[in-house]
């Protein structure tokens, strides 16, 4: 429903004919008529882009024009394009000859509203040059980023683009430096490149398709069925996140009872420890109305990171994925996580940690690939963070894995424990074999441990966690720990940095 909805919207959008050239038109009857047919034309030229063959070719392969990007990704008629006039300036190659002269050269920009908030937008052109970066297309994107920063609002940029434009040389390649982007096709040499150099044969979707970097190399965050799809699921990530570090994250009318009560969550943990449960049904079950945007759902599946709202405040949620690796920590659900973390710090959004992890992954692997130096920036992270940090523990909390998701020693809030947690060292089997080696009654050494330390009361009565709740009352207590701590403030002695173990 919520996508046929999403839909119909954005047909809407895709169908409303831009009227600037009108209204332009309109107001410019006082100016001579040779002058206003040199806008009017440089106008039409500049919404036709490349032209209508690259248009139709665009079309062609499944993919969205510039100009209709961002109709789509904006409200209806709140784009205010800015730059259009511009043209490169590469003399070399031909390029001075008027066919290679396009106004606005390949990039669109300007800033419009999401949903009546402010936000400035670049999309680039690929009916121009293939969308190829210049350095009037470098000079358009900077502009509008100084603007923003003035305003304390953000920039979204769309790309397609083929990377620098080499007829420009050096000027292309200082617009990358002053603007800080990749190529849209998220790898930084082709396939011919890569073979030259290392003879290994592979195609533009293995090296840097939308599977390879969803998946394996954690450099994109979601992948999508086609423009519409990316654009929509735009459009509801932003109404997640705050226009500036300065300002809050927006809240939202709830109809969602902060004291909802979650009787299913009673029941969701498994008795036995070593069966597995999908953490997504607990999020899904304390969050406001059932609503989660996840980021990365592919990548690191054994952990997982997403915004959410409760009683219609943002909040960035992370957690355990018992369903994968057990829940385990390993080297990239840390750096995952660690980001995640520090994104959520920096723009003053509360952080809920929902923990079942037996530990960080053992092997070889792990350790030659440095998992101490990976696994502690999830540590630092966690403990950098300034913002209101609320912790349940559902079922294990193992060891230095324990430790690093928002524990009590990392300055957490509050800290619950549902009544089926274990907080110790390690599992009572492993414990077992380690303490009692050689023990002739070794089932009954490890009922004995069990019965000791797996289970929250060690903890309860160390202050490690706040309380035991039960499961179903977890929404309405970490509405109402929200509720306090939306007032929080920490100050901390002055540094040029910080220093996370990179």
């Amino acid at each position: 429903m919520a996508a046929a909805v999403r839909a119909a919207a954005a047909g809407a959008r895709l169908r409303g004919v831009p009227s600037a050239l009108r209204t332009a038109a309109r107001g410019l009857c006082s100016q001579p008529a040779s002058v206003n047919e040199r806008i009017e034309n440089k106008r039409r030229a500049a919404l036709l882009g490349g032209g209508q063959r690259r248009v139709d070719a665009q079309h062609k392969r499944g993919k969205l024009t510039a100009r209709e990007r961002i109709r789509l990704l904006l409200d209806p008629g709140s784009f205010l394009e800015s730059d259009m006039f511009v043209e490169h300036r590469c003399a070399d190659f031909g390029m001075a000859a008027d066919k290679n002269k396009f106004p606005g050269d390949s990039v669109v920009t300007g800033r419009g509203r999401i949903n009546g908030r402010l936000v400035y937008v670049f999309s680039q052109d690929f009916t121009v040059f293939g969308g190829s970066l210049s350095g009037a297309h470098a000079q358009k994107i900077c502009k509008i980023m100084d603007q923003a920063i003035a305003v304390g609002a953000p920039v979204i940029g769309l790309n397609d683009s083929g990377g620098a434009r080499i007829q420009e040389g050096v000027e292309s390649l200082a617009g990358y430096a002053d603007i800080f982007l990749d190529t849209s096709y998220l790898f930084i040499t082709g396939p011919d490149v890569v073979k030259s150099v290392t003879n290994e044969d592979v195609t533009q979707e293995e090296l840097g398709g939308a599977k390879t970097h969803t998946t394996m190399s954690g450099v994109a965050h979601r992948a999508f069925e086609n423009d519409v799809d990316a654009l929509c699921n735009v459009r509801e990530f932003f109404n997640f996140l705050p226009l500036s570090n300065q300002d809050p994250a927006p809240i939202r009318e709830c109809q969602d009872p902060s004291d909802r009560l979650v009787p299913e969550l009673d029941t969701i943990v498994p008795l036995e420890s070593t069966k597995a449960y999908d953490m997504v049904d607990i999020i899904h079950a304390v969050v406001d109305e059932r609503e989660f945007f996840e980021i990365m759902p592919n990548y690191a599946k054994n952990i997982i990171v997403g915004f959410a709202r409760m009683n219609g405040r943002t909040v960035g949620i992370i957690g355990n994925q018992p369903k994968v690796a057990s829940g385990c920590l390993d080297i990239n659900s840390s750096v995952k996580g660690a980001r995640f973390v520090r994104f959520c710090d920096a723009f003053n959004i509360p952080l809920i940690t929902f923990v079942d992890v037996p530990g960080f992954l053992p092997g070889t692997a792990q350790e030659y690939g440095g998992i101490i130096r990976h696994g502690a920036k999830l540590l630092y992270a966690f403990a950098e963070a300034t913002v209101p940090k609320i912790t349940v523990i559902t079922r294990k909390a193992y060891g230095g894995a324990y430790d690093v998701m928002s524990s009590k020693h990392l300055c957490g809030d509050t800290n619950y424990a549902w009544p089926t947690a274990e907080i110790a060292v390690m599992g009572a089997k492993g414990a077992v074999e380690i303490i009692f080696k050689g023990h002739e009654n070794v089932e009954a050494a490890q009922a004995e441990y069990i019965e000791k330390f797996a289970n929250p009361f060690p903890a309860a009565v160390r202050g490690f966690v706040d309380d035991i709740i039960q499961p179903s009352a977890t929404r309405a207590r970490i509405c109402c720990d929200l509720h306090v701590l939306v007032s929080k403030k920490v100050h901390r002695p002055w540094r040029k940095h910080a220093n996370i173990p990179l």
